[in-house]
């Protein structure tokens, strides 16, 4: 069906649209990446659907149009964990990276995927550039212990270009969505999920409960798939889809805050974390917690 005619159902505003079926979700993204359709039509398509919100059906209909078109990256010997990296710092020091390495040095195989969707934030590539782990080119193979940086559009162009309308209307789209549940690896995986706000874990949770994913979902800082320093999350698991609450939320504050770099430009940032990776300064115990988890879950997987 043309995207006009999913527009007209999705586009009658918040109580009149029509939810899509899967089929006709993972239709219209197919469409939307491969680039057969106007940008106007693109628009128009980011929109309605920001308006009307997208149910579990439809964002699992999005995830089927992608993971079609997505270059894999090839199984390896333990699972991988990926983390979506798409919001960056605003006000706190972008600690993504310092989870990643921890991960690695655990033995696993850590892949970081991500675009930068705002201007004025500091984001994980620049970060782990200055700590030495640039930007791939192609999709790796992925070795235990190793931690890999893959830019969205190596991943999937269409997805790229879907993401970067946001700096043209101002507003996220289902993509920014998308990114954080789908999954870029042919072999064992688990994904590291994270939202900022409330009706995304909801939204989020039921997604991963549908496609059957392994993953593992938490309220990141500032929108990264990473605990806040500060403040151990809920963390809630999903094992083929099954859900099970593996962490409570911590109620206040930490009796000792973590000693965070003042800056949070990326030299900064990458100072500090290979501070702690030296032993030099302690791991942020929310951090130290989800790293416990995150090895709880893929050795169960």
């Amino acid at each position: 069906m043309g995207i006009s005619q999913y527009i007209k159902e999705i586009g009658r505003g918040k109580d009149g649209a029509r939810s899509l079926t899967r089929e006709q979700a993972a239709d219209l993204m197919g469409q939307v990446l491969d680039g057969t359709v106007s940008d106007l039509a693109i628009g128009g398509f980011c929109l309605a659907m920001r308006i009307k919100g997208e149910t579990a059906e439809e964002m699992a209909g999005f995830l089927d149009a992608t993971q079609a078109r997505l270059t894999r990256v090839p199984a390896s010997r333990r699972p991988v964990v990926v983390l979506p990296s798409y919001n960056g710092a605003r006000k706190l020091p972008v600690l993504t990276p310092l989870l990643a390495l921890l991960l690695a040095r655990e033995g696993l195989p850590v892949l970081v995927h991500g675009t930068a969707t705002e201007t004025k934030r500091v984001v994980a590539a620049e970060v782990l550039e200055a700590l030495g782990v640039p930007a791939q080119a192609a999709v790796p193979a992925m070795e235990p212990g190793a931690v890999a940086f893959v830019p969205t559009e190596v991943l999937c162009p269409g997805l790229k270009r879907l993401l970067d309308v946001r700096r043209e209307v101002g507003l996220r789209n289902s993509a920014h969505s998308l990114v954080k549940l789908m999954n870029p690896c042919a072999g064992a995986s688990l994904i590291v999920g994270s939202y900022t706000h409330p009706e995304y874990a909801v939204s989020m949770a039921a997604t991963f409960e549908l496609i059957g994913a392994n993953a593992l979902l938490l309220r990141g800082t500032e929108g990264e798939p990473v605990a806040d320093p500060r403040r151990t999350p809920q963390m809630e698991a999903f094992r083929h889809g099954q859900r099970v609450l593996v962490q409570e939320a911590q109620g206040g504050s930490l009796a000792v805050l973590p000693d965070l770099p003042k800056a949070i430009d990326a030299t900064s940032t990458a100072a500090y974390i290979q501070a702690v990776m030296a032993g030099r300064l302690p791991v942020p115990a929310p951090i130290a917690r989800q790293v416990e988890r995150i090895l709880h879950e893929v050795s169960a997987s």
